[in-house]
């Protein structure tokens, strides 16, 4: 009896050991899984990004081997020339103006094609199309409507507007021409999230508001605004980050033109190293961009965490 009552806290033990094997054997087959992307990663988004870093305080030409190490010269240089200071405020003019109004437009349209009209998976589809074509081809497309004769001038003209603008060589109207142009290719994806999140919206709650009066201003405040929130969190993220990083548009359109009325920190960037092969001083303005990406982001994000009680 003795004996047993020895061997009985073993079979305890016993399944412990067995329970901690079996969770690292488990971790174990986890990183069998998480590697091969981790090796991905690394290779084609971590070493690079750190290359770039060193990168930024060379004076390499991006053809000869000779990397001279200058410190935060490209740092002060840029913040030194004020076309980079004004690149910088246009850069955060069109992603603040992309975020806002495409969100709306997103918004507006979820509403629309959430309701019980007939065609609205036709109006899903038509809307969201423009999302799936390539940005360049986009603003081909765009560069062509509102040249000084193309198509939309030819319908002013015909409706007796006369002199119409020249949407993409007025210095005071290319960047509004920039906006239009992402707006409208990218509202519909801010629209299929929204939809995602209206679509989780409980039908009997909608249905109690309806028997209580609630009007629709009312019902969306009320109810469907909140449950809105991570949808809106997500739109916001990717609209100013997009914004942020915005550059085949605007050199489809306008070169960064007219002028530099429509120049970004992604096109001043391009422009710096492959035309002038300053691309120490490229990797200079990318390294400021990728901050600015990542504060303004991060504040968004904490911003919107803390409003909506997470």
């Amino acid at each position: 009896m003795s004996q047993m009552q020895e061997r009985l806290p073993a079979a305890p033990l016993q399944r412990g050991a067995k329970a901690r094997k079996s969770r690292r054997q488990g971790v174990g087959a986890m990183w069998l899984f998480v590697l091969p992307a981790a090796a991905v990663y690394l290779f084609v988004v971590l070493w690079p990004t750190l290359q770039g870093m060193a990168l930024s305080f060379t004076d390499w030409d991006g053809l000869s081997a000779v990397k001279n190490f200058v410190g935060f010269d490209n740092f002060a240089l840029i913040f030194a020339d004020p076309e980079s200071f004004a690149a910088t405020w246009r850069t955060i003019l069109i992603a603040v103006v992309i975020t806002v109004v495409q969100n709306v437009f997103g918004l507006l349209l979820a509403l629309g094609v959430n309701s019980r009209i007939k065609s609205k998976y036709a109006l899903r589809v038509a809307l969201f199309a423009p999302v799936v074509i390539i940005p360049v081809a986009t603003a081909y497309t765009w560069r062509f409507i509102l040249a000084p004769t193309g198509p939309l001038n030819d319908v002013l003209s015909a409706l007796g507007v006369q002199n119409p603008p020249d949407y993409l060589g007025d210095s005071q109207l290319a960047i509004w021409a920039v906006c239009l142009v992402m707006i409208w290719q990218y509202s519909g994806y801010s629209m299929v999230i929204f939809l995602a999140g209206l679509q989780g919206v409980p039908e009997e709650i909608i249905e109690a508001s309806y028997l209580d009066g609630a009007g629709p201003v009312r019902r969306f405040w009320s109810i469907i605004r909140p449950e809105l929130a991570p949808a809106l969190t997500i739109n916001l993220m990717l609209s100013i980050i997009g914004g942020l990083r915005i550059f085949d548009q605007v050199w489809a359109l306008t070169n960064g033109g007219p002028g530099n009325s429509t120049m970004t920190i992604s096109t001043q960037l391009y422009q710096a190293a492959f035309r002038f092969g300053e691309f120490g001083y490229r990797a200079a303005l990318a390294v400021i961009l990728t901050l600015m990406v990542a504060v303004i982001s991060g504040i968004q994000y904490l911003a919107l965490r803390r409003q909506n009680g997470n």
